[in-house]
């Protein structure tokens, strides 16, 4: 069966880019909220799951040093970014299949290596995407596209993260690492397996081998980077923002998780937490990115991130309020009963939280963007998006041990504190002048 060229019209390559992306957001969702539910319901405590989940985002954050080699080695037979598609998404499947048999409480370092593995898969694929959408999509389509494709990254978060919660009722948690990884090889057939690729031409002569090759353009990535970061004073700034916590953190991260099993919460109700705030995250791009085309990057900006500390805040007094400080190991017998204010309060800012996150993500895009140096933009932007998952990455880290050193409202409080550092930062970040302004960008 021949299946059709999904590059060769607009419906087709906007409807490619967004399952592409899904597969990016089903093993983050399935790990940093399945996973991690499961492994504080078995007693993990937030500290080890903090380190679990900062190790997903890892690869994240390193992805630009796969871009050379994925530009190096091609085939126009297989397909020059298809090819890499294809195989990252068949070993993601492997790596979900290698880890299913492994005890994610008992064997926590074996399983998070794994999940490692997997994720450095799922950031080399990222990179190839990108790639494939800045050489097919044509310039009047990039905002389009650029908005499906986060939103196909929240839905597939969703899928793996709420959705396989509400499955594992039914069949089991351990079987949903089968279902998980079906989702991932239904996308390699029906999509990945249809994008055919314009050729490239007659490939250049490398002088010397192909790794030497690989070296070669590894340099002269570095020399750009290095200039485009270094060039003008917005762009500087720009990457010290990069590397600071965007607002408050922790509602995003294993805390969320660690509290809705601590506070009693079903699987079914996690489920429907992080259902509603995964689609409210969603809208929040597309309409975070319109408000600051209208009013303006920087200042709204400011008052998304001040937002996102503010509910911060507001959880940190309610538990303080209530006495609930410490971690609680959910297999404690005889453990204490949250009040209902607490868990109202929870939720409450649980959706609150992700009204601002949402806001500020497609935001803080667009920001990035303006800053880029036009003849290094995708570089440059692919290299500040890889900053951002550090930034979650060490995050995660510290919030997990904190949770145990000085409990929930101290790490909270500390939490929207460090987001509002970088508010200090946006007035250097100065948009480009129309003429200067890049015209294209390679997504994220």
């Amino acid at each position: 069966m021949r299946l059709p060229n999904l590059l060769a019209t607009k419906s087709r390559r906007l409807a490619a880019f967004f399952f592409l992306y899904v597969t990016e957001g089903l093993p983050l969702g399935f790990t940093a909220t399945a996973i991690a539910t499961q492994m504080r319901r078995q007693g993990v405590g937030p500290a080890q799951i903090g380190v679990f989940v900062g190790t997903l985002y890892l690869p994240w954050g390193w992805k630009w040093l796969v871009g050379p080699f994925v530009d190096v080695f091609y085939s126009d037979r297989l397909g020059r970014r298809r090819m890499w598609i294809v195989a990252m998404q068949v070993l993601m499947a492997m790596m979900l299949l290698a880890s299913m048999p492994v005890d994610y409480a008992a064997q926590i370092k074996l399983f998070t290596f794994l999940i490692l593995i997997l994720n450095v898969f799922g950031a080399t694929q990222d990179v190839a995407i990108d790639a494939l959408a800045c050489g097919v999509l044509k310039e009047e389509e990039r905002g389009l596209a650029n908005g499906l494709m986060f939103a196909g990254a929240y839905v597939g978060q969703a899928i793996g993260g709420a959705g396989v919660l509400l499955l594992a009722k039914y069949v089991g948690f351990n079987s949903t690492f089968l279902f998980v990884a079906a989702c991932i090889l239904s996308v390699t057939f029906f999509v990945a397996l249809g994008l055919r690729e314009p050729k490239m031409g007659t490939r250049p002569k490398a002088h010397g081998s192909w790794f030497r090759a690989a070296v070669l353009d590894i340099r002269n990535y570095s020399v750009k980077a290095v200039k485009a970061f270094f060039g003008t004073r917005a762009a500087l700034v720009g990457l010290v923002f990069a590397l600071l916590p965007a607002g408050a953190y922790s509602l995003s991260l294993a805390l969320q998780s660690n509290l809705a099993v601590e506070l009693g919460l079903s699987d079914s109700k996690i489920a429907l937490l992080a259902l509603v705030c995964t689609i409210i995250s969603a809208v929040g791009c597309v309409v975070g990115g319109f408000l600051s085309d209208r009013f303006g990057r920087r200042r709204m900006l400011a008052l998304y991130l001040v937002g996102t500390a503010v509910v911060t805040g507001f959880l940190a007094v309610a538990m303080r309020r209530q006495g609930w400080i410490m971690p609680i190991d959910p297999r404690m017998p005889n453990r204490p009963i949250p009040p209902t204010a607490l868990i109202t309060s929870f939720w409450v800012a649980n959706i609150v939280y992700s009204v601002f996150q949402g806001l500020m993500y497609g935001t803080r895009t667009a920001l990035f963007m303006d800053i880029c140096t036009p003849a290094v933009a995708a570089t440059q932007f692919t290299a500040y998006m890889a900053m951002l998952n550090l930034v979650i990455w060490y995050s995660a880290i510290w919030q997990g041990r904190a949770i145990e050193a000085w409990g929930y409202p101290a790490t909270l409080t500390l939490d929207a504190a460090a987001g509002l550092v970088c508010i200090f930062l946006l007035p250097l970040m100065k948009k480009r002048t129309a003429a200067a302004a890049p015209t294209g960008t390679e997504p994220t």
